[in-house]
């Protein structure tokens, strides 16, 4: 079986997990979302098989998976209409698709450019966004103690991070500096987490600020390591961050 064969039907089949998982019953709902993500994990891995390495199986083949809960989770928060889900689904299957074929650019990268990687980035990039929006919505619409959102944020958003700052340069391995930075930037992800357990915000609110604050730190960190990192480029992020942050207090009001 060819490559994109095998991904169109890693992503088929877990559209049909994620629908299955909407008829588990609620006691056993965490389960099968866990279930999930050992299947997405397992399909991911075969499909991407013949270029793996041993790193890419903590760098490349559980961002599908990541992906997967995340929105296997928010899809329980929906409310329980026909269309509404199955446009979900739709999505989610599409939205796999090209996240495996992303996955499979960066295996087939490392070591040479090829022509699609800026494109890989970039939808990288989307569903790292994507798929921390839908994290931190469920996070923090389960109303739990500042302690548990700051630990779910870093668990959640740890290989987030750490996928996207290694997809830049596709070591054959993970260096110090980038397992420095991810363990920075995750840890003030959860700090912001602390801060806005205790502030009357809407949850849409915060799930929205902390994917804000993650795409500039990651934006700015991609130019760091590419060594783009110029004056004009720090101008530019800090216009974006006072920009966003006069955005938030003016469109999203507290409750």
């Amino acid at each position: 079986m060819r490559r994109r064969e095998k991904i169109v039907l890693a992503a088929f089949l877990l559209s049909l997990a994620l629908m299955a998982t909407q008829y588990v019953p609620i006691e056993w709902r965490y389960l099968g979302i866990g279930l999930l993500f050992v299947l997405s994990f397992l399909l991911s891995a075969w499909s991407l098989a013949e270029d793996l390495q041993a790193h890419e199986w903590l760098t490349i083949v559980p961002f599908p998976a990541f992906y997967a809960i995340a929105v296997a989770l928010f899809y329980f928060l929906l409310p329980e209409l026909f269309i509404s889900r199955l446009v979900v689904l739709i999505l989610f299957g599409v939205g796999m698709y090209a996240l495996l074929l992303t996955s499979n650019i960066f295996s087939v990268a490392k070591g040479r450019t090829i022509q699609l990687l800026y494109a890989a980035h970039a939808v990288a990039l989307f569903f790292t966004m994507l798929t921390s929006l839908l994290f931190s919505n469920v996070i923090f619409s389960l109303k739990l103690p500042f302690y548990l959102n700051a630990a779910l944020i870093f668990a959640t958003h740890w290989h987030l991070v750490n996928m996207s700052l290694w997809s830049i340069e596709l070591n054959k391995g993970l260096s110090k500096e980038i397992l420095s930075y991810s363990g920075l930037l995750t840890l003030v992800l959860a700090e912001l987490a602390v801060l806005f357990s205790f502030l009357p915000m809407q949850t849409w609110h915060k799930s929205l600020f902390i994917m804000s604050i993650l795409y500039i730190a990651l934006s700015v960190m991609h130019s760091f390591i590419k060594g783009r990192l110029f004056k004009s480029t720090v101008n530019e992020y800090i216009l974006v961050s006072v920009l966003m942050f006069i955005l938030f207090v003016l469109m999203f009001p507290l409750k």
